[in-house]
């Protein structure tokens, strides 16, 4: 009956042996236990206690229709990358986290469209094909893109200067899988500090910044989806991304091209079957072992990862033109 230091575990994941969901009732009683074990190492104050319980009602009020404070916690702590290499497929594209800025839907493209309304000046084309892990190219595959614009904010940020769905675009693959767009090269940034993430960071002397990339989500029938990033290889912070995101094999080179127009070819002909071709466009691509197929609850059907070619070219960064490190403790974002 008496709450104790040793009795407390027992007694709280015993209040929850009636829950029906096997599933829900092995995590609170996992996380009762993990948790409890933390309070009697760290063995917080009262003062400590009411710290803790302010900043996490903070992280919610600093939650938006646009912004998302909690996931962004989740990456600074590492669990959202945690999370993803747990559930990470063993072929095809590598994943990585989704970030705070998915918070608006991304407008239907043509193939060829341009995502940057606000006419960047490092202009640069993206392609690629969307595959199974069997090398199958997936026709009508769906593949988001988000990114920051060369100043490093997204349109969210600063809606009174970049139009809402800026940088943002959904497109379907042709009947070969693939997919091309015009857009910018993207920036290093810094994530949103004006909140009590960015307080956290700064009580711990950690940087904001996120090397520069591109988001991408491709998704098919019958496939399950895939999360993932292009970073620019070479940008900074690529060794010290604040969200721990960073993997090899999503470097890619954004090359400059020397064809001087080519940068506008799909502008030319946005809609046509064509992809951009040119000899020193860079392609990334995953040799990847197949991973067996997995039974999805949802549907009831088999599912095959995704596996996502990510191309990208244009006339973008040479490490010359790199944008200088910034100091990590410069304006915040809103």
């Amino acid at each position: 009956m008496d709450f104790t230091v040793d009795s407390a575990t027992p007694a709280v994941q015993a209040s929850f042996d009636a829950t029906p969901a096997p599933r829900l009732r092995a995590i609170l009683q996992s996380l009762t236990r993990h948790l409890h074990d933390f309070v009697r190492e760290i063995e917080p104050t009262i003062p400590e206690w009411n710290n803790a319980i302010e900043f996490l009602t903070a992280v919610g009020k600093a939650c938006t229709d646009t912004r998302q404070e909690f996931i962004l916690l989740s990456d600074v702590l590492g669990v959202s990358m945690l999370v993803e290499t747990i559930n990470g497929q063993d072929a095809g594209t590598e994943s990585t986290v989704l970030g705070p800025f998915h918070m608006t839907k991304s407008p239907a493209r043509a193939l060829g469209d341009s995502i940057d309304e606000v006419g960047g000046s490092r202009v640069c084309v993206v392609s690629g094909t969307v595959r199974s892990t069997s090398g199958r190219p997936l026709a009508g595959a769906t593949v988001d893109v988000w990114q920051c614009d060369e100043n490093g904010l997204y349109d969210v940020q600063v809606p009174d200067v970049q139009p809402a769905g800026n940088g943002r675009g959904l497109f379907t693959t042709d009947e070969l899988g693939r997919y091309w767009f015009r857009t910018v090269a993207p920036s290093h940034y810094p994530i949103p500090t004006d909140g009590p993430v960015g307080a956290l960071l700064n009580a711990t002397g950690r940087h904001p910044y996120r090397p520069a990339h591109v988001h991408f989500i491709a998704s098919a029938p019958a496939h399950e989806e895939v999360t993932t990033h292009a970073f620019v290889a070479g940008s900074p912070y690529i060794d010290s991304d604040a969200v721990f995101a960073v993997k090899k094999g999503l470097l890619v080179d954004f090359c400059e091209q020397p064809t001087p127009n080519w940068a506008s070819v799909t502008a030319s002909s946005p809609r046509s079957s064509t992809p951009p071709s040119t000899s020193n466009w860079r392609r990334l691509r995953h040799s990847c072992r197949p991973r067996p197929r997995r039974h999805d609850p949802g549907t009831q059907r088999l599912t095959d990862r995704v596996c996502l070619v990510i191309g990208v070219s244009g006339v973008v960064f040479s490490r010359s033109r790199l944008p200088p490190r910034t100091n990590h403790r410069a304006r915040s974002l809103t």
